[in-house]
């Protein structure tokens, strides 16, 4: 199925909460480029609002760690099949991969296999873990485009064509986030310490997590009971929450609010979170924190012989030092996290040092993003 002359026509696969978000800013460059722009594959509501129209739910792929995926892999599996059958039918002028490497690199090599035209937007994390994949990159993409500057170098050593097009988020999140207006949107007291609990954006994180974050705010308001606390939610996730919230006995002691996790990060003195794409936004806010993860047994293991730096968190990743703590597995205690989450609230001093530290990231990660990845992505169609 060709296009009608003078309109695209893509495909994209966006796995998960934060592809969403990153491809609904891809989108904003691609129709001002392309007006006539027609995008289809899977894709969440930030993709929708441009125009998008999806095929799957986005929620069937938001699965992590090696055991939940084999769960679900008979699914995903067939999802993937009928996808590659449906776009090899329909043949959209170029497929974009957004993040999801376990899901989209296969699919990205049997689609250029048959001579379509492929970009994967976000750099697979070869550098932290899972150096192997770049033999999958390099038969998946016509073109890399990378959020962090150090990663076309990395990629052309090994032949893969990239450019750095910036962070999405660094433009979204202002460079002096107003606290003030943040607590009175949220309607929270503008004179006590706020913590922000994001226990993850997927189904298995919130119940390897939410548990233990509860509990620590339970511990942490023993100590300081001006503590206030809210839990930006995605709403699909609500119900269990509330659920985990109940058998915690933190029932309206907690505010949960549905979404709003980037008036959640402006509002916070502090936020105790899930790692992931959200440690990269709450840097971007300039707000310290404290970094948990929690997974199955077997698929953390798995993950820890394959992982090639000391930092799991993006923003020590980033800052190559441990400038927020991470709390893993059988360390990220109920205990552990309420102690390391109040000794920022006595660390008014290291506060302002790691603010600072995240300005300078931010700067560095600031581009005009939409417009870069359109410049490349004319590049590939043109060549």
């Amino acid at each position: 199925m060709t296009a009608e002359a003078g309109a695209r026509r893509f495909a994209m696969v966006a796995g998960e909460p934060s592809g969403d978000l990153l491809a609904g800013l891809l989108l904003e460059g691609l129709t001002a480029r392309w007006p006539d722009l027609a995008t289809v594959g899977i894709g969440g509501p930030r993709m929708q609002a441009h125009g998008f129209q999806t095929w799957w739910p986005q929620e069937k792929l938001a699965v992590r760690g090696y055991i939940e995926v084999l769960r679900h892999y008979a699914e995903i599996a067939g999802i993937r099949r009928q996808l590659k059958a449906r776009l090899l039918r329909e043949w959209p002028e170029l497929f974009i991969g957004v993040d999801a490497p376990d899901f989209n690199l296969d699919l990205e090599s049997a689609l250029r296999g048959r001579g379509m035209k492929t970009v994967h937007f976000v750099c697979p994390s070869i550098w932290a873990w899972r150096a192997d994949r770049i033999e999958k990159i390099r038969a998946a993409a016509d073109h890399v485009l990378c959020i962090f500057p150090f990663e076309p170098a990395l990629l052309a050593e090994q032949g893969v064509e990239a450019s750095y097009v910036g962070h999405p988020l660094a433009n979204v999140i202002p460079m002096r986030p107003d606290r003030a207006a943040a607590r009175a949107l949220l309607g929270l007291a503008p004179d006590q310490p706020v913590v922000a609990i994001l226990p993850g954006s997927r189904r298995s994180e919130v119940r390897y997590l939410a548990s233990r974050f509860f509990a620590a705010a339970a511990r942490m308001l023993e100590t300081d009971p001006a503590i206030q606390f809210i839990a930006p939610i995605l709403p699909g996730l609500r119900a269990e929450v509330e659920a985990l919230l109940q058998v915690s006995g933190m029932t309206g002691k907690i505010t949960l609010l549905d979404g709003q996790s980037h008036a959640s990060l402006a509002a916070c003195d502090i936020t105790l979170i899930a790692s992931g794409t959200a440690t990269l936004e709450a840097a971007l806010f300039k707000r310290p924190m404290v970094i948990a993860y929690n997974m199955n047994r077997v698929s953390w293991h798995l993950m820890q012989r394959q992982q090639l730096q000391p930092w799991v968190g993006l923003p020590n990743i980033l800052c190559g030092d441990f400038v927020v703590p991470e709390l893993l597995q059988e360390a990220a205690t109920p205990e552990a996290l309420a102690e390391a989450t109040l000794a920022w609230l006595a660390a008014p001093e290291k506060i302002r040092a790691l603010e600072q530290r995240f300005s300078e990231m931010h700067a560095q990660l600031r581009r005009d993003t939409p417009t870069l990845c359109a410049d490349a992505i004319q590049k590939v169609l043109e060549g």
